[in-house]
């Protein structure tokens, strides 16, 4: 925070403070226009007549104590600009202290765990248990809680890899994330050929098209698509190419899908977890979804 601004938060928040402390004094101040206490005040609403009743004095006092506290808090943690409060309290180092105390809690048992291959964890069922709970904190907000995702977020319950699903190989997807770019190309080759490209995909899949569309697409695929999903069509999965001769689609199957991708492109993006999460609960979160495409 610049200077200016930590003035400006010390001033403001003061200020604030201390003109609550003034308003409640003004407001209890006895005025001599005013009514004594209990006396009526010569308001009156179908007979009934309004009487002066101060607030009860602990009620003030408990205002009064809220200031002190506010204060003192200000004085001890960090709330007033760059002062750190004298407690030496922060965010981050309660976050600090709370990872290092489940680290010591639960790291020999994750250690234990690393030591097994994947597919000997996939097999044990407290390591699958504790697996499915890492998988659940970290994983479900993309590939849903059954991990078969959802449009452009992978199903890890099937037996379709877009970089692999041995088990070395989904445990680096985990540990140092992934980053998927399909080009748009519609700029360079058209509507035309685009929608030629659509249909030869489709047909890779079997499905019934415009056989000399296709043909035409198919053309264009030879040239600029096998680098990524090879002449076969079945992908390339050390650049993360899709398999386009089966039914799974990360973005849609449907044909106006299929031609809105090779038109516009896409990006995908796996973040990394090792440093987030250590290589000891990735090897168990890798174990763990690998058995969920081999029971």
């Amino acid at each position: 925070m610049t200077p200016f601004f930590n003035w400006w938060v010390i001033v403001l928040t003061l200020v604030n403070i201390f003109a609550c402390y003034w308003l409640i004094k003004w407001t209890m101040k006895t005025r001599p226009e005013e009514a004594a206490s209990g006396e009526p005040t010569g308001h009156a609403w179908d007979g009934v007549q309004e009487l002066n009743n101060p607030l009860p004095r602990w009620w003030l006092w408990l205002f009064y104590f809220t200031i002190v506290f506010s204060l003192a808090y200000l004085v001890i943690y960090p709330g007033l600009g760059n002062f750190a409060g004298i407690g030496g309290w922060s965010s981050k180092g309660q976050y600090d202290q709370e990872i290092a105390d489940s680290n010591a809690k639960y790291g020999p048992m994750f250690a234990a765990f690393s030591a097994k291959s994947i597919p000997e964890l996939a097999k044990d069922d407290k390591a699958m248990k504790a697996g499915e709970r890492l998988f659940s904190n970290y994983c479900t907000q993309c590939h849903g809680s059954d991990a078969k995702g959802a449009t452009g977020y992978p199903n890890l319950a099937d037996k379709d890899w877009l970089y692999g699903g041995a088990p070395e190989q989904i445990e680096q997807s985990i540990l140092h994330g992934r980053n998927g770019a399909m080009p748009g190309w519609l700029p360079m080759l058209g509507e035309e050929k685009v929608g030629n490209v659509a249909n030869y995909v489709q047909s890779l899949s079997g499905r019934p098209v415009d056989q000399a569309s296709a043909d035409a697409g198919k053309q264009v695929f030879m040239t600029m698509c096998v680098a990524c999903h090879g002449m076969d069509g079945k992908g390339n999965q050390a650049l993360g190419g899709a398999n386009l001769t089966d039914s799974t689609w990360l973005h849609g199957g449907t044909a106006r899908r299929i031609k809105e991708t090779i038109a516009k492109g896409r990006n995908s993006h796996m973040p990394a977890h090792d440093k987030f999460l250590g290589k000891d609960k990735v090897h168990l979160l890798a174990a763990y979804v690998y058995s969920l495409s081999n029971k």
